[in-house]
């Protein structure tokens, strides 16, 4: 008997208690500024600990673009007040600087002059370093400064083995589960592009000389009048053309560390061009389509924590999907902390159902290409009036599918309301049904309202809230307890960099080859 959406559905309803083991932590990015909202050309600063090995405060790309880490927790409110009491460690220690809290950069110096990030001399840290040299040369060091929001979820063995019973492996169970999830991520994630997309303008020296189609707000201000998310958009990595031939669509993990595989072990003719030395030193890892699997860029990916020098690959070829990591979501430039509870658990309840849901596999019939063109235009005229999206072939309208989308998430946000108590989750909901019923209501048209009716450029109208809300941040002091385990942890971080890059044994000449080298074919043992 073939198992459907509402037999999965009605066995979680059988034990909404599950649902309370279900984990969620967030990676939040946001760029140091100056007072002006220049980019920073500070080191990152000592007293939020080694960037290397500092838990809770690291940098992604630039030395300026800090990514502030929570744990996981079994609910929203504790996520969200450890993402706040970072962001007020940080503010504590910060001097003159602020955390830019907006999506697309603040202004930026010439392309030379933006910091890579340094993670000290240890081979471990140089690997960083060199991977992000590659980056600047691949994608340029202006679209690396890009932020957002990466929204990490899994549900329990437990939850898992309710959802699929039939089959005998933990491990096995999880990684089907988590793919169909995908699968049906990629199908209805334009939706989150219409609801939660806060980037629909840009600062006009971000793009410098390159061509765009953006039009002008003001004489500081890009934008498209009915964008959701430029970040999302083609501006960035989806128009580089080694990273367009890896394809979201697939049908299993075995097709998808394949595909990877191939990635990080194919040559790529213009990256052979750029060769991994110039002038002695190195400037990329390799000369292949991705230097590492972490240059896969994508609005989700399945995720397996790693052991030090352990290729992302490898530990989910053999052990499976941990998690699903979402990338698409843009920074909430009205949050102090760059996200709303309601979003975090409207999130949930979409993970859920698309985890439940009949997931069918990609035929070679469009259909996956559909579901990229769909996201693709919503990102960039989503709130256009007409605009229609293609369903199966058949032309459907954005609030009319947007509808039945949240009329099928909602039994899942009851579930975690029944697991949780109260009704915060469904009044989650609720709050997105506004927005598809008036278009201004999302934060794109928001932001873009604000624009014009305070007259400010893009530039002007972040900085200021950025300054707000390291008001408001600095305005309720970390408990003493807690702002002492940060900055004990900070102080550790110091100590565990430098036992680093005392204990290294081979020169980094040698540990790039061993790393190359720790990456195993899908399916060779």
């Amino acid at each position: 008997m073939t198992d459907t959406a509402a037999s999965r559905l009605a066995r979680l309803q059988a034990h909404p208690a599950l649902l309370a083991q279900t984990l969620r932590g967030i990676e939040k990015e946001g760029l140091r500024v100056d007072t002006r909202g220049k980019l920073a050309s500070t080191a990152h600063p000592s007293g939020l600990g080694a960037a290397l090995t500092n838990e809770h405060v690291t940098t992604d790309y630039s030395e300026a673009l800090l990514e502030l880490i929570t744990g996981t927790h079994n609910r929203v409110e504790p996520l969200l007040a450890e993402l706040e009491n970072t962001h007020r460690f940080v503010y504590s220690v910060l001097d003159g600087e602020y955390i830019w809290n907006q999506s697309m950069p603040a202004t930026l110096p010439a392309e030379a002059d933006i910091p890579i990030a340094w993670y000290g001399t240890s081979n471990t840290g140089m690997l960083k370093h060199v991977y992000r040299r590659g980056l600047a040369e691949r994608y340029g060091k202006a679209m690396q400064c890009i932020a957002g929001v990466h929204y990490n979820f899994s549900l329990s063995d437990a939850a898992w083995e309710t959802l699929d019973p039939g089959t005998p492996s933990a491990q096995d169970r999880r990684s089907r589960g988590y793919i169909a999830l995908i699968r049906n991520f990629t199908r209805y994630s334009w939706l989150l592009m219409y609801l939660f997309g806060a980037a629909p303008a840009l600062s006009r020296s971000f793009m410098g000389d390159r061509p765009h189609p953006l039009q002008a707000l003001d004489a500081d201000t890009l934008y498209l009048p009915h964008a959701t998310s430029l970040r999302m958009s083609d501006l960035g990595y989806q128009n580089n053309n080694a990273q367009a031939q890896l394809k979201l669509c697939y049908n299993d993990l075995e097709t998808f560390l394949a595909r990877l595989y191939g990635a990080v072990t194919q040559p790529w003719p213009d990256y052979q061009a750029i060769g991994t030395h110039r002038n002695g030193e190195w400037i990329q890892l390799n000369t292949n389509v991705l230097q590492i699997e972490n240059e896969y860029y994508s609005s989700i990916r399945p995720k397996r924590a790693t052991g030090r020098g352990e290729r992302p690959v490898t530990a989910l070829a053999e052990r499976g999907v941990q998690y699903v990591e979402v990338r698409c979501l843009d920074i909430d430039p009205q949050q102090p902390a760059g996200i709303a509870a309601d979003t975090a658990r409207f999130m949930d309840a979409f993970l859920l159902f698309c985890a439940t849901s009949d997931s069918p596999f990609f035929m070679q019939d469009g259909y996956c290409q559909r579901s990229a063109d769909n996201f693709s235009v919503v990102v960039k005229e989503g709130r256009k009036p007409g605009l229609l999206l293609d369903r199966d072939g058949a032309a459907v309208s954005v609030p009319a599918w947007g509808h039945e989308l949240l009329d099928q998430v909602a039994p899942y946000a009851a579930l975690y309301d029944q697991a949780l108590g109260g009704d915060a989750y469904a009044r989650a909901l609720q709050a997105q049904r506004a927005k598809l019923d008036h278009p201004d209501a999302t934060p794109s048209a928001r932001l873009l309202a604000d624009l014009r009716d305070g007259g400010i450029s893009f530039h002007d109208y972040s900085l200021q809230l950025s300054r707000q809300h390291a008001q408001t941040l600095r305005a309720q002091a970390l408990p003493a307890d807690v702002a002492a385990s940060y900055a004990e942890t900070a102080r550790r971080s110091h100590a565990q960099q430098a036992t680093l890059e005392q204990t290294d044994d081979v020169d980094f000449d040698t540990y790039v080859a061993r790393y190359h080298a720790a990456l195993k074919a899908p399916g060779q043992s």
